[in-house]
């Protein structure tokens, strides 16, 4: 079906938003990541700096659910229509990774932070997940535990 040994077992992943048709990200996928994806119907990609296999959202909360899988003409590229939960799908924040455009030679960020990232990585990715539930809020928020909905905060719930 895919042609993996084309460029030495990882191929080129475009997740798209499923409603807008937005390119949310580029990601590279080797043969499990793939399969897992098909099999669990959420976004798993390779990450190649760290050589293992990268299951969107379980540091940030921010997963991608899956809507339909595209093959490209010659086999070597996937196309993922995904709906994002939690509302970005770049590690820096924003919505889509290509939050930035070159005009001249300058870059301008064209873009809205929708989170902290800073706050994300050091959240563990149960807090994370519960951030990422509540909805977005912007860079400058901070969440405490009286921000938190009361079903977070009784006694007994984990």
């Amino acid at each position: 079906m895919l042609d993996f040994d084309k460029a030495g077992g990882l191929i080129p992943a475009v997740a798209q938003d499923a409603d807008t048709g937005e390119v949310l990200m580029l990601a590279w996928m080797n043969r499990e990541a793939f399969e897992e994806t098909v099999r669990t119907g959420r976004a798993v990609y390779f990450s190649r700096s760290r050589n293992k296999l990268w299951r969107k959202g379980e540091e940030s909360g921010h997963f991608q659910e899956v809507r339909g899988i595209f093959i490209d003409c010659d086999a070597d590229t996937v196309l993922l229509k995904v709906k994002q939960i939690g509302g970005a799908a770049c590690h820096e924040g924003y919505k889509s990774c290509f939050f930035r455009q070159l005009e001249g030679d300058e870059l301008k960020v064209i873009a809205e932070r929708i989170f902290d990232p800073t706050y994300l990585h050091r959240a563990s990715a149960s807090t994370a997940l519960l951030v990422a539930t509540m909805g977005s809020f912007s860079r400058t928020s901070s969440i405490g535990f009286a921000q938190l909905p009361s079903f977070a905060c009784r006694r007994g719930n984990s």
